[in-house]
């Protein structure tokens, strides 16, 4: 059995989808993985959603004028999984980062295996809270998908930095531990 809770980061169509101003690129390259690591930790696994605040506040009004198309409801097409999480717990946020006390309930002292989108945003924004409140974070490399290649690695880059709290591996490595 693999340790850990898998936390599947913002599979939703916004981020799959090429055509939305948000798609992550290599969506369809990772989702593979994602879905292996899913298979694995069956269970364990808590998917995460992104979702549009019903009305904007602080920075994030000008953030909003910037992206419009995505000022729509939680149960708008956009903000579907892309897979159906079963009977897995889904975790919808209106900020970028998912750590925080219902994640922390959910995972315990984990260790916490990240992988979704985008690794420079959603992922490395839950990975660093988590990790400075002491879970230990495994961020599954080629199961993330960023805004860019570039963005990706100097995300993956920076969570590095965080060693030993941060640990970046992959699936394969995550999976020959069961």
């Amino acid at each position: 059995m693999t340790d850990g809770v898998l936390v599947v980061v913002d599979a939703q169509h916004v981020f799959a989808d090429r055509d939305s101003p948000w798609g992550a690129p290599r969506f369809a390259e990772v989702h593979p993985a994602i879905r292996r690591l899913t298979t694995a930790f069956a269970g364990r696994v808590v998917h995460t959603r992104f979702v549009a605040p019903a009305e904007p506040a602080g920075a994030w009004v000008p953030y909003y004028a910037q992206f419009p198309f995505a000022l729509q409801p939680p149960d708008a097409p956009l903000y579907a999984l892309v897979d159906d999480p079963g009977d897995a717990p889904v975790l919808d946020a209106t900020t970028f980062g998912k750590w925080g006390p219902e994640l922390a309930a959910l995972v315990g002292a984990g260790p916490l295996v990240l992988a979704g989108v985008s690794t420079d945003c959603c992922v490395l924004s839950t990975a660093l809270p988590a990790a400075d409140a002491g879970v230990p974070v495994q961020v599954v490399t080629d199961a993330c998908a960023g805004a860019s290649d570039a963005d990706h690695d100097r995300a993956l880059a920076a969570m590095a930095l965080y060693a030993p709290l941060i640990t970046l591996t992959t699936t394969d490595a995550v999976l020959a531990r069961r």
